[in-house]
């Protein structure tokens, strides 16, 4: 017999994907004969394969110790090793025992890919919780429940346990999640509105385009990805002379939405370049801020703006408006 206790990060979890996660060399279909046989108990009772475990709770596995080496994954004691050399600097917006908001500096990567795999945002949270003696599972690790473009700034959420994680994500699958961004626009445009486009991905050029679109590139592109329904709600805080100081807010969550929706309507973001924006000075890429996040037990996070936001604003003689949100919430 094996016993476990499930920690505090793996609370939330369900029983059949805890022993997934736990004996992943297992054939499935074991782990769900296991459970129904009554060969898995929690605190000393059967348990449904949903059961929902909490943190204390006490399994005990009836398997022998060969099995059990042979179907879970290898014990990766050793941390130290994995995060020696990480760095773990992170702006902390808001952290209690379940939930980390952090707010991303443009110009680093949300998850590792191809080009980076050391030094992301997930990378430095998961080494900065393991410093604090917060990594506690080798069945879970904390995730983002969102995610930025590398060269947009601003709130990510993070789930520190299962249980968190998995509220988050439904609440992003509902659309329960209310996210505001605030870029600067080329051209005059002035009051509000919505825009609605369905969007196609071109994965291979890491572009999307408003279906339809007839542009040079996208008949380059390869546009058969399947259409996705996108919705983008805008309110004007300031129109200047050359470009104009947009809130956004996401509706839907595609990949490039707000980037492309404001290029449909010819008024791309300073600097997208990408997406049919100029170049600005040395900026050279979209001039874009999660700045907003309410989730729906109306708990609010604000990221100030980027100092480089703020000093473009100065140049181009655009004030933070005092009437619909006051100055000082971009503070």
């Amino acid at each position: 017999m094996i016993t476990r206790t499930v920690t505090a990060s793996e609370g939330g979890k369900r029983l059949h994907r805890y022993l997934r996660n736990l004996l992943p060399n297992h054939p499935l279909g074991q782990i769900y004969k296991m459970i129904d046989q009554g060969k898995v108990r929690v605190n000393g009772k059967r348990k449904k394969q949903d059961y929902e475990l909490a943190a204390g709770d006490e399994l005990a596995i009836f398997l022998d110790e060969e099995t059990y080496k042979q179907a879970s994954r290898p014990d990766d004691t050793d941390k130290k090793v994995k995060f020696a050399g990480v760095k773990a600097d992170i702006d902390v917006v808001y952290e209690d025992e379940e939930l980390l908001v952090v707010n991303k500096p443009a110009g680093m990567l949300t998850h590792p890919d191809q080009s980076e795999h050391k030094d992301t945002l997930i990378t430095r949270v998961h080494a900065y919780l393991y410093r604090k003696g917060q990594l506690d599972s080798q069945l879970f690790l904390p995730a983002t429940a969102n995610r930025l473009d590398r060269n947009t700034s601003g709130l990510v959420l993070i789930g520190k346990t299962a249980g968190m994680l998995h509220q988050l994500n439904q609440w992003v699958k509902n659309r329960d999640i209310d996210k505001y961004y605030i870029t600067l626009v080329e051209g005059r445009l002035s009051g509000s509105g919505t825009i609605s486009g369905a969007l196609i991905r071109d994965e291979k050029q890491n572009r999307t385009f408003v279906a339809g679109s007839t542009s040079q590139a996208a008949k380059k592109a390869d546009l058969s990805a399947a259409e996705k329904e996108a919705t983008t709600k805008y309110n004007v805080l300031h129109t200047g002379t050359v470009y104009s100081l947009v809130e956004v807010e996401l509706i839907s969550g595609r990949t490039h939405q707000i980037r492309t929706h404001f290029q449909s309507i010819g008024h791309p973001l300073i600097g997208d370049i990408k997406y049919g924006g100029r170049r600005y000075q040395e900026l050279n890429y979209q001039l874009l801020h999660a700045w907003r996040i309410v989730l729906p037990e109306e708990r609010e996070f604000r990221a100030p703006l980027p100092d480089i936001f703020r000093k473009i604003l100065k140049q181009v003689g655009i004030q933070l408006p005092a009437a619909s949100h006051q100055a000082n919430d971009f503070k």
